[in-house]
């Protein structure tokens, strides 16, 4: 996912009225996002010990992602969002690091 796309499709999920399910998929997106980099970061041997955290990280976000569209669907709204955002797992996590990037940005 390109930068205009991520940045176009995060701007969908911040217009949701669900502001539980919004915040918590955008707090999903930065711990993922910091666990990535750290992991990253790390020698390959602590990468072992950082691996199911990581995992389980990514996992909570994915599914953060469904929650809201599926709460949006029920609710009327367009979940176009997320059949943008696709169900390549390798996608999924990258727009979480692009999340993480785009709000970090914002903050300055």
């Amino acid at each position: 996912m390109d930068h205009s796309l991520a940045a176009s499709v995060l701007k969908e999920i911040e217009s949701s009225n669900l502001i539980d399910l919004r915040d918590s998929l955008l707090q999903s997106a930065v711990r993922y996002a910091r666990i990535r980099t750290d992991w990253a970061l790390a020698e390959p041997e602590t990468r072992k010990d950082m691996d199911r955290t990581r995992t389980a990280a990514h996992n909570s976000f994915i599914v953060s992602c469904n929650v809201l569209s599926r709460a949006m669907k029920k609710a009327g709204g367009s979940i176009r969002w997320r059949e943008r955002l696709g169900q390549d797992r390798k996608c999924i996590g990258d727009f979480a690091c692009q999340i993480h990037c785009l709000l970090g940005i914002r903050a300055r």
